[in-house]
């Protein structure tokens, strides 16, 4: 199987001089089936990386909407081993990149090879993994080379210059971008604190640095776009998913990449 990575489906948006479009959505949620139904919507609809995010019982970085999504995905029996076969369900049916996106226990549980071997054979491109430091993810190094998988760890508006250049060195594929201190959620407006951690993330070397949280609508993806290589929607796609299904999911991502844009030829 050949995989697709998130850095190559960045270098197309670029070369069609448009940031990437990164759409989150749970493992599960609110059952396997649909879940890959959803993310299928995505890669249908403009979203050039899907991630994929495992339900885990302590989150720190989930606000609420996607908390309660996870919530019910755990209820409803999602085990850690199903998002392989939520992978392989998108790979298998889309050219889009698929990363997932999990705190680091539900790794260590099951085995770092292992969770890696079965990821990179369901044709997944890498992880992302927020509370998991360089300093501490020498396992997840040796892993990520052995079964050519991405990693992309966090830099924030807090990160020091020190921090910043720890995580670019060790990253690959792109840098998460986190605009804002807190947690997920759909905000009005984008962080002012945003362009700063991407440029910061840029000054120290990375070719890709892409911005999460708080985005919601095609106006931040503009904006966003302007000075990031990519642009992560999540609560806002959660939401369209828990109120609308799987159609809602497809329009808000259309929406979002642009693709249901009105056409302004007849202004012109």
């Amino acid at each position: 199987m050949t995989r697709v990575t998130s850095a190559q489906k960045i270098a197309a948006a670029r070369a069609e001089g448009r940031p990437a479009l990164i759409g989150y959505l749970p493992a599960g949620f609110p059952d396997v089936p649909t879940s890959i139904e959803a993310a299928v919507a995505l890669a249908e609809n403009g979203v050039d990386i899907i991630e994929i995010g495992i339900p885990y019982s302590d989150p720190v970085m989930d606000g609420e909407v996607i908390q309660a999504a996870t919530v019910q995905a755990l209820a409803n029996g999602f085990r850690v081993a199903d998002v392989f076969e939520i992978v392989e369900g998108i790979t298998a049916r889309t050219d889009a990149a698929v990363m997932v996106m999990t705190y680091w226990n539900p790794v260590l549980r099951m085995g770092v090879d292992e969770f890696s071997r079965r990821f990179a054979d369901a044709g997944g491109a890498g992880l992302i993994t927020p509370d998991l430091v360089p300093e501490e993810a020498a396992e997840w190094l040796a892993a990520s080379e052995k079964y050519d998988l991405e990693r992309v760890f966090l830099i924030a508006p807090s990160s020091t210059p020190e921090r910043v250049q720890r995580t670019v060195d060790v990253s690959s594929g792109f840098i998460y971008c986190v605009s804002l201190m807190g947690v997920t959620g759909a905000r009005a407006e984008v962080s002012s604190a945003a362009q700063a951690v991407v440029d910061a993330a840029h000054a120290a070397g990375a070719e890709n640095a892409c911005v999460g949280l708080g985005v919601s609508r095609r106006e931040h993806v503009e904006e966003i776009g302007a000075y990031a290589d990519g642009v992560i929607v999540g609560t806002a796609l959660v939401a369209a998913l828990r109120d609308g299904a799987v159609a809602a999911v497809g329009a808000l991502a259309a929406e979002l990449s642009g693709a249901a844009a009105p056409s302004n030829k007849e202004l012109a």
